[in-house]
């Protein structure tokens, strides 16, 4: 489907992904998260080649959610080349992500996002703002709320968080990351 900008937006998007596949977990096979990968062990020609569709897709305007998720990929995979990230650009793609498609892993995201950009309560605050009963089964909202109470030293909430980060984590390896964050 060329010319299609939501068709390239999702291929670009899950090129940036599989550019990352083998960094997702260290030689012993425990979890990395993205903010954690070693960025040699990206696929450049990969990041390339998403660059390429992410840019076409752009070209026919109204970004699409495929295209938005992409984008805020391509934002990470810069760290390959500048060594930063910038969680400005992330936070202000995830504003414009909310808009086309609000669930909750994009409000979840943007938390993480302007939490890194403009700190933890600030984070917290996006976060506070979810219905709890809307997250009470997703272990993205509880991992992004644990960490962000342990930087804020608030131990015990951030324990509660934790646990029940854990409980709902399906991948051992994630699980064992997360009793590790929590200590």
């Amino acid at each position: 489907m060329p010319g299609e900008a939501e068709v390239q937006g999702l291929l670009a998007l899950m090129l940036h992904c599989e550019a990352r596949r083998t960094a997702r977990r260290g030689p012993d096979g425990r979890y990395v998260p993205l903010s954690e990968q070693d960025t040699k062990r990206w696929s450049l020609p990969l990041i390339d080649e998403a660059e390429r569709y992410l840019a076409e897709a752009f070209k026919y305007g109204h970004p699409g959610r495929f295209q938005l998720e992409a984008a805020i990929q391509s934002v990470h995979a810069e760290r390959a080349r500048s060594g930063r990230i910038e969680w400005n650009a992330i936070a202000r793609f995830y504003e414009q992500l909310l808009r086309v498609s609000p669930t909750l892993g994009t409000r979840t995201g943007y938390a993480a996002a302007i939490a890194e950009a403009n700190g933890p309560e600030a984070g917290l605050l996006v976060l506070d703002a979810i219905k709890l009963d809307a997250v009470f089964g997703y272990q993205p909202y509880w991992a992004v709320r644990a960490h962000l109470l342990q930087q804020l030293g608030r131990a015990p909430e951030a324990f509660h968080a934790y646990d029940r980060a854990i409980s709902l984590a399906e991948d051992p390896a994630v699980r064992e990351f997360l009793l590790q964050k929590r200590g």
